[in-house]
């Protein structure tokens, strides 16, 4: 509802992943028990069985803004992962306990942001022809958004992990190139081993893996966002072999890159106006 808080305010919890974007607002809110303010430009990711209760106060409200909420699997590959926690995408709903469940959007992204979610609302409901890929590519590019806002870096960096923030200081600014392990670990200055050691340890992956995310998180966005061929998003996410880069990405996903994009898709996220 537009210009109040939602009606029933009493707890509640969902068994899908949510997104809820305060455009304009001034309110309160308890996620498991935890009091949040929520201000103009406040994103929630919230996780499933999570449970929310809205605490304003009288005169407070949302005034403006979205709520998108949709299951795990509508997300391209989440078979291929032993847990939706562990997919790329999804990662930001899951990090656990200290997990940053308030994000703000700067406010000069602000309108980009109104526009992907109008565009995902528009698409479920008109339900015209290939609405469901299309619905499906706006969720995608939404969460890869959302990833972006996390700063998977910043936040290590605050957690006092500074070796780990400045792995994937590198991971993020180089993957596009062939990069190694020992590569990674000349920049830094440590021994390969020790690397490999200390990132496995603290993060249940090997550097190499990291980087095989961050590559498949962006040939999946170019399949998505371009007609650029296979073997061109090969060389722009690291891989000069276009023959390796196909295989390691049916090995990822269980479909070739030209599968996944061309693919039909099944999407069961839904839409609400605040």
């Amino acid at each position: 509802m537009r210009g109040a808080e939602p009606a029933d305010d009493r707890a509640h919890a969902h068994d899908f992943l949510v997104l809820f974007y305060a455009e304009r607002a001034d309110s309160r809110f308890e996620l498991d028990g935890r009091s949040w303010t929520v201000s103009d430009g406040d994103l929630f990711v919230i996780a499933p069985g999570q449970v929310v209760r809205f605490t304003g106060a009288s005169g407070a409200s949302v005034e403006d803004g979205w709520v998108v909420w949709f299951p795990a699997d509508v997300i391209r590959a989440a078979e291929a992962y032993p847990s939706w926690r562990t997919h790329p995408l999804l990662f930001p709903f899951a990090r656990g306990a200290d997990r940053a469940q308030r994000l703000r959007v700067p406010a000069g992204e602000r309108a980009t942001w109104i526009e992907r979610f109008a565009a995902l609302d528009d698409e479920l409901r008109d339900r015209r022809d290939g609405y469901r890929e299309a619905a499906l590519a706006h969720l995608t590019l939404m969460l890869v958004a959302v990833s972006r806002l996390t700063g998977v870096a910043d936040a290590l960096r605050a957690s006092d992990e500074p070796l780990l923030a400045a792995v994937f200081e590198v991971v993020e600014r180089r993957f596009s190139e062939p990069v190694s392990l020992a590569d990674v670990a000349a920049e830094l200055a440590i021994s390969p081993g020790h690397l490999t050691t200390v990132v496995r340890r603290k993060t249940g992956r090997t550097v190499q893996q990291w980087l095989a995310q961050r590559r498949m998180q962006q040939a999946r966005r170019l399949l998505a966002e371009t007609d650029l061929t296979v073997a061109a998003i090969a060389r722009r996410v690291g891989y000069p072999d276009a023959g390796y880069f196909i295989r390691r990405f049916r090995t990822d996903h269980g479909m070739t890159p030209a599968r996944w994009r061309g693919g039909p898709a099944v999407t069961d996220a839904r839409t609400d106006r605040s």
